[in-house]
């Protein structure tokens, strides 16, 4: 049976990219490959400052011992065009290639390649020689697909986006949105780029305007929670927005359960978000921005509706939009689910993953 090694984060860590792997692992791939997983990066770690310097100066050697060990027929690089991750992985890339091994290079978001060192032709050659000499690159979203097919040439380039358990979702029952007061969510990391606190001033407009028909729950945790709360308190919306603090199994799904809209007016450097496929699973149509892969998900008008980053007001609009016309809200949450049904499921995952392994190893 030929074997897969898998590059990763820790299979316990909260991480889109451990999310990825651990559907994989638990996929019908494992079926017809050896999957083996070999952990990379600090994620899932609790490590002091001294271990982190030991792990980092000796996990190539300790890559290369696996590989040498289990003598995999393919490694399977989950990365992200970040400066930290790329020079890591790039090391990690060198030590499959010394030990003559087929590469599959997966991009998690980050920025493109055409910005990812500027102008600094050294480092961009050395970015154009690691995807070159990949087997596959696999990439999350068609304006990721663009920008690389113009920057380098590829044995391999291939877009195969995220999934979802879908099984999680099938017995859910979706409050309707009948009721007068409309409940609004954010799920997912706290941190500036992600809209959230566009979102909350969303809401400070609403009440200013005379429509005080509207919750926010956030739920998560980061780096900007504090700054998120002081904004809240600052605007006097301490009975309106709610911090729940991260989330997990069946609390999420209470989550999903009782959120009408999901608000996710995010400007990070996204690949295609877990919480946009969990939102269209759970039938909650959404307001968010056409960044990374989030384009080739949701179609404006009928899964949700776009607005541009930075735009509060354009936020307000939207979910004024969306509670105005309950029944095309409604309509967009059926959609929601059906979308995710038919193309965003673990098996068409592991049905493509399994095609571009054969197409490798053949």
């Amino acid at each position: 049976m030929p074997s897969i090694l898998l590059l990763g984060p820790s299979l316990s860590a909260v991480s889109g990219v451990s999310t990825h792997i651990n559907q994989l692992m638990g996929s019908s791939l494992a079926a017809n490959y050896r999957l083996l997983h070999f952990q990379v990066g600090s994620e899932g770690r609790q490590e002091g400052k001294a271990h982190k310097i030991w792990r980092f100066m000796f996990s190539p050697f300790a890559l290369a011992a696996k590989i040498i060990s289990e003598s995999p027929d393919i490694v399977h690089l989950n990365t992200s065009l970040e400066q930290k991750a790329f020079w890591r992985d790039a090391v990690y890339f060198m030590i499959a290639k010394i030990c003559q091994k087929k590469v599959v290079y997966q991009v998690h978001g980050g920025d493109l390649p055409q910005q990812f060192f500027k102008n600094n032709r050294f480092f961009s050659a050395i970015l154009r020689c690691v995807l070159s000499g990949s087997e596959a690159v696999v990439l999350l979203a068609s304006v990721e697909r663009d920008a690389y097919q113009q920057f380098a040439c590829f044995k391999s380039l291939s877009i195969i986006a995220n999934a979802i358990d879908l099984d999680a979702y099938r017995d859910q029952t979706k409050r309707p949105m009948a009721s007068e007061l409309v409940h609004l969510g954010y799920i997912g990391r706290l941190a500036h780029n992600k809209g959230v606190f566009e979102s909350i001033e969303a809401i400070n407009l609403l009440h200013k305007s005379g429509d005080q028909q509207f919750t926010l729950t956030i739920a998560g945790s980061g780096p900007a929670e504090l700054d998120l709360r002081e904004q809240v308190k600052a605007l006097g919306l301490d009975n309106v927005v709610c911090f729940s603090g991260a989330l997990f199994g069946q609390q999420k799904m209470a989550f999903w359960q009782q959120t009408d809209i999901f608000v996710f007016p995010t400007f990070h450097r996204e690949g295609l978000p877990y919480t946009v496929l969990e939102s269209l699973a759970s039938g909650t149509p959404m307001v968010t921005t056409r960044v990374g892969g989030i384009s080739d998900v949701i179609k404006d008008g009928v899964h949700g509706i776009f607005v541009e980053p930075h735009d509060a007001a354009g936020v307000a609009a939207a979910i004024k939009r969306m509670t105005d016309d309950r029944i095309a809200t409604q309509r967009m949450a059926a959609k929601c689910v059906a979308r995710a049904r038919e193309f965003y499921s673990v098996e068409r995952l592991a049905s493509q993953f399994n095609d571009l392994y054969q197409s490798i190893l053949s």
